[in-house]
């Protein structure tokens, strides 16, 4: 064969160094079989010099294909102690939401330790609810960080098509996965925390497709072989821990209710949000910001005045925004050369504080 042009010569080496990457991956067995045909017909292709629109969806397909987790797994920590150490760390207060995630985490370890279960658990699939800002998505983190799993968040808001969820058949021009495999692959591992992040908020004219596949994502019997119409071939999932979030349950389908674990999150009460804001949001805000503890004091009986500039709020998000942007006013003034330290008082607040 004549020497290859150099876009040829291109084609080669990728199409070596995806063939390297099929070799390397751990596969089903009727599935690698299948890919082993594609790369013999994608190698006449590239001998050939006849690249195409064929050539470039089967290799895209296949890279994705080879790079998911198929036998990849993180081991679980599953200690107690720990968990009630990374919940104390990263939530104030919410005594009994923390709780019931110290239940979770405990019934895990036992079920894992039990005959039989080859160390396989089907963990029930917790939904928080509640306001904006009341520390839904941090506890689902903070879970992940317990247990030592990857964890992967999948936004549905505004989501307006199921095939958002599971993808496009590869047909189809620029079909591409959906979030869940997107995840997967994202993860590295099979067995992530998939976080489905505000459930209620797809869009209304999608929502009954959308919310079956949920009920299929979430039910033990039918997530061990999920099926995204790009990959087109099943995926175990069941090894996955799923946590749902929601603003409230009036749109979430009563079927998708039925597989999941209701928790109310509680709002705030100002006393908690001051502790809060004194001992989590502050200490960040200083880090973000660059400035040093001493460098920023802020007089106690201000901490009224931060929590509830404007109103009452039932989360944190507002008071995280202000407590970072005195942090940044405080850095601007430093720099500039105007003061060494910022002492917030009674007297210069207002200059803090944003303006409603």
């Amino acid at each position: 064969m004549p020497d290859a042009a150099p876009n040829d010569q291109n084609l080669l080496a990728e199409l070596t160094q995806l063939k390297q990457k099929a070799d390397a991956a751990t596969l089903p067995e009727d599935l690698k079989a299948n890919i082993d045909q594609m790369l013999s017909r994608l190698q006449r292709m590239a001998s050939l010099s006849t690249y195409s629109e064929e050539y470039d969806r089967t290799s895209h397909y296949i890279d994705w294909i080879v790079s998911l987790p198929w036998d990849k797994k993180s081991d679980d920590v599953m200690d107690l102690v720990k968990t009630k150490e990374v919940f104390e760390k990263h939530h104030f207060g919410m005594v009994d939401v923390k709780e019931r995630f110290f239940e979770y985490v405990s019934v895990l370890k036992l079920k894992a330790g039990q005959e039989g279960t080859k160390g396989i658990v089907h963990a029930p699939v917790l939904l928080l609810v509640g306001l904006v800002g009341t520390g839904k998505t941090t506890f689902a983190y903070s879970l992940a960080e317990a247990l030592g799993r990857k964890i992967v968040r999948i936004p549905f808001g505004g989501m307006s098509s199921a095939r958002d969820l599971r993808g496009q058949s590869r047909l189809h021009l620029e079909a591409e996965p959906g979030y869940i495999i997107k995840s997967l692959r994202q993860a590295g591992v099979r067995n992530p925390v998939i976080l489905l992040d505000e459930i209620d908020r797809v869009s209304d004219d999608t929502r009954g497709e959308i919310m079956g596949v949920l009920v299929e994502l979430l039910d033990p019997e039918q997530n061990k072989a999920f099926t995204d119409y790009y990959i087109d071939y099943p995926f175990n999932l069941s090894e996955a821990i799923f946590i749902a979030t929601a603003n409230n349950t009036e749109k979430v389908a009563t079927a998708v209710l039925d597989r999941l674990e209701t928790i109310t999150m509680p709002s705030y009460t100002d006393e908690e949000k001051i502790q809060i804001g004194k001992n989590y949001l502050l200490p960040q805000a200083l880090v973000e910001a660059g400035l040093k503890p001493e460098q920023l004091m802020i007089e106690e009986a201000l901490w009224p005045q931060i929590v509830r500039p404007l109103g009452y709020d039932a989360g944190i998000r507002t008071l995280q925004r202000t407590v970072k942007g005195i942090a940044r006013k405080s850095a601007k003034q430093i720099v500039e050369g105007s003061l060494q330290q910022v002492v917030m008082n009674q007297s210069n607040i207002k200059e803090y504080l944003p303006t409603y």
